[in-house]
């Protein structure tokens, strides 16, 4: 089902909530509760033959006695590197070492978080009241903005790019945030959060205008869980206002208006999963330098080396194509 929004009246719309009037004093204070954390570079030995990368595994201890793991690939024997944090999908992990490769080549490193309680290594030590069958949106609703399962995971985000930026081999004045899905909305939250990031890109991204999901109703995974709060915990809604409160403090259109840098964001206007209107209302908040690229035949799917070539020129300055060669017969001629 597409969105039932026009693509003209997406054009300036900003969601269906306002920002609660308490978000950033909030957020400050869940920052400044943040102490600095001892962490574990283990490093990782993958052969001989490859000489010019290095490759750890970064742990630390996160909020709420989470354990945070995060791979990280480096140029070796390089000093003052820029980072791009790249965060993955919902209910995902990581991915791969040797899809991070690419980007040693020209001299970037790589810090890839596993979100806690999804398919890596990292580790959610959290305890919640209410519903804790399915999915994490709703994780820890039931007792407000402070126990939210998002919120750990967002300070998380945060404590990464802060470990990271003090190593002695990292350029700390040139970090960036790339990711699509939940990865994409965490990108925005790590720009939004953090300012050490100087750019962010973002595909699809998840975790924004809650109120306009609902509205459309559901639609399966990944959304799926809020309906299910409702059908088995409250169906007669009464507790809606409370919980669309709740979950404002974690609903990434919120966070707009903190991010200072560029922005990069790739919209599929055939998503029924993120549904294009709630991608919009996070661009449309957004007050810093912006770009918005919209593919109109693309749904929540792999959009190929379109977007990944995009995204890649645009953060590093580079000057790959985005296009297929010309294979036409002239072109062979």
């Amino acid at each position: 089902m597409k969105d039932s929004m026009s693509l003209k009246d997406m054009e300036s719309y900003r969601g269906r909530l306002e920002v609660p009037d308490d978000f950033d004093s909030f957020w400050s204070k869940e920052i400044k509760k943040i102490e600095a954390k001892p962490f574990k570079l283990i490093k990782r030995n993958f052969g001989d033959n490859i000489k010019n990368v290095v490759f750890y595994d970064l742990f630390f201890k996160g909020t709420d006695n989470g354990i945070v793991h995060a791979k990280c690939i480096f140029p070796a024997h390089e000093k003052n590197i820029p980072v791009v944090f790249y965060f993955h999908g919902y209910m995902g992990q990581a991915l791969d070492w040797v899809d991070f490769m690419q980007y040693a080549a020209i001299g970037v490193g790589v810090v890839a978080m596993d979100v806690r309680g999804q398919q890596g290594q990292s580790v959610d030590n959290g305890t919640y009241a209410g519903n804790t069958v399915l999915g994490h949106i709703i994780r820890g609703a039931v007792d407000g903005p402070d126990h939210l399962f998002y919120k750990n995971v967002y300070l998380d985000v945060y404590t990464l790019i802060e470990t990271v930026a003090d190593m002695s081999r990292v350029d700390k004045e040139h970090l960036y945030s790339w990711g699509g899905s939940q990865g994409g909305a965490l990108s925005l939250i790590a720009a939004a959060l953090n300012p050490r990031i100087k750019k962010c890109a973002t595909q699809y991204p998840f975790l924004s205008d809650f109120k306009h999901v609902l509205e459309m109703g559901d639609r399966g995974l990944p959304y799926d869980e809020l309906f299910r709060y409702f059908k088995f915990y409250d169906p007669f809604h009464k507790t809606e206002d409370k919980l669309m409160r709740t979950l404002s403090y974690i609903d990434v259109k919120n966070f707009a208006h903190r991010i200072k840098c560029p922005v990069l964001m790739f919209t599929g206007l055939e998503d029924d999963t993120c549904f294009p209107a709630t991608q919009f209302a996070i661009f449309n908040r957004i007050e810093s330098p912006k770009k918005h690229m919209l593919l109109p035949e693309y749904g929540h799917e792999a959009m190929f080396y379109y977007v990944d070539s995009a995204a890649f020129n645009w953060l590093f300055d580079t000057k790959f194509p985005e296009n297929p060669p010309d294979t036409s017969s002239n072109a062979l001629e």
